[in-house]
């Protein structure tokens, strides 16, 4: 076999390749051995037919199609190995020449990684928010825990803002009950915001047994966006009684034996939380600095490509379970067809771009994936994913998504070398300090997922 690659531009090549046809032989062998197994010819046993029979009976040519359909992936890896290139996606494949008995020719056009240069990273510096826990933080979260432990107890009194009341609604759009649109028992806390708009002038100074009517706009079910007239029926109204914070209440929400001891448990876990933040800031900060430091050529084919299935996955996963089509996302965002078309390529190329830098930085730095980090990664994964790791890990195998997985930590710790070498200060002008954070690895991880999204940039060979 000869081959040839020919540079069409910095993210695309054209393979030129010829084969003798002696090299197709043991396609053509298979091929007759496939026709065999699936027609009849009188006065034969079926898979004893004569290939000179198959010849004349259904014609040289299509075994000779079934033969090349058979050998060029095996011809194509080898002349994409033997020009050393790393293709991405599936090639444009166009027979150029079959000769029976004589040569195969044929071209294949195909994306692949361009090669980078990246520079010294180590002079990028970013400004982080600082780590900083009000009194007022600390009240907040204490008093949410305290919310948690609210009672409620039924009162003979008008609804006032706060109480809990249970309801009976009826929806009516041009007079007619819709069909889902009876509900009884509902509870609902004045003030919450959590069911119609309007509800909760229409409840307040209603007693148990009165009821109301007022106009909403639908926002689900079968009239949804319409304006609807709706009669509502308090048939209890109950107050909410918080506990008194001292430290009996720190025993009976926490295992702190006084408020004071929850309050600087509380501080604490803030404090924590805020310090990941900080570093998810300064990840996502130093990427989009690194990104400014390399230049990138974009495949336009792969680009394609990841465009589409953003927005696949945008209108047939996530647009799906909220039953929303796109028209209506749009609607709701306040964007037109083309802003939203503009945005998604802004972000599929700049999750390209993400996979290829950090890509080179593995292999520059010889950053590898250890077994420990790999099932760390994998546990995390399964915990978003709502699946158990051992089920998570059986279908990621099952859909040979163990390479993606490994690319996945890769970039993690690729960006955490970045991080590191960078200077990243808050904004109080105090240098901080990520090198200590055992999980900076996974957690820009994390980082990188949020840019590239779920689509992977495939190699294929």
């Amino acid at each position: 076999m000869k081959s040839a690659v020919e540079t069409l531009n910095p993210t695309r090549v054209r393979l030129t390749v010829e084969v003798p046809f002696e090299e197709l032989k043991d396609s053509l062998d298979a091929a007759y051995k496939k026709i065999n197994q699936q027609v009849t010819v009188k006065g034969f046993r079926k898979g004893k037919i004569p290939a000179r029979v198959i010849d004349q009976r259904f014609g040289r040519g299509a075994v000779l199609e079934e033969a090349v359909n058979d050998a060029l992936p095996k011809f194509y890896t080898e002349a994409v190995n033997e020009a050393e290139v790393n293709p991405l996606g599936q090639p444009e494949v166009d027979i150029t020449e079959l000769k029976d008995g004589e040569l195969l020719a044929f071209t294949a056009e195909v994306d692949i990684r361009p090669t980078l240069e990246i520079p010294d990273y180590s002079g990028i510096e970013v400004t982080v928010d600082a780590v900083e826990v009000t009194d007022e933080d600390v009240e907040k979260s204490v008093e949410q825990l305290r919310e948690r432990f609210a009672s409620t107890s039924t009162v003979e009194r008008a609804a006032e803002e706060g109480d809990v009341v249970t309801i009976d609604l009826e929806a009516k759009v041009d007079g007619e009950i819709l069909p889902d649109g009876v509900a009884d028992g509902v509870s609902y806390t004045i003030g919450s915001g959590e069911l119609l708009d309007g509800i909760d002038e229409a409840v307040k100074g209603l007693e148990a047994g009165g009821e109301a009517t007022f106009t909403s706009q639908l926002k689900g079910g079968s009239a949804e966006g319409k304006d609807a007239e709706v009669t509502v029926k308090v048939t209890t109204v109950a107050a909410r009684e918080l506990p008194e914070l001292n430290d009996e209440f720190a025993q009976m929400a926490s295992e702190f034996d006084t408020l004071d001891e929850l309050k600087a448990d509380s501080r604490k876990r803030l404090e924590n939380m805020k310090q990941f933040d900080q570093a998810t800031q300064a990840q996502e900060r130093v990427l989009d600095e690194l990104l400014k430091l390399v230049e990138v050529p974009m495949p336009e084919k792969l680009l394609e490509d990841e465009i589409n299935t953003r927005k696949h996955n945008l209108e047939h996963h996530q647009l799906g379970q909220m039953g929303l089509d796109l028209a209506k996302y749009l609607e709701i965002q306040g964007k037109t067809e083309e802003e939203f078309l503009a945005e998604t390529k802004e972000q599929a190329e700049k999750g390209i771009k993400t996979q290829f830098i950090l890509d080179e930085l593995v292999n520059k730095e010889k950053l590898d994936v250890s077994r420990e980090e790999l099932t760390e990664h994998l546990f995390r994964r399964a915990s978003s994913s709502g699946m158990s790791p051992d089920q998570f890990a059986q279908a990621v195998a099952q859909q040979g998504q163990v390479p993606m997985l490994v690319g996945e930590v890769a970039r993690g710790k690729a960006l955490a070398v970045v991080v590191e070498a960078a200077k990243v200060v808050d904004s109080n002008g105090e240098v901080v300090d990520l090198s200590d954070d055992e999980d900076d690895a996974e957690t820009a991880a994390e980082a990188v997922e949020a840019v590239t999204g779920e689509a992977e940039v495939s190699e294929d060979k």
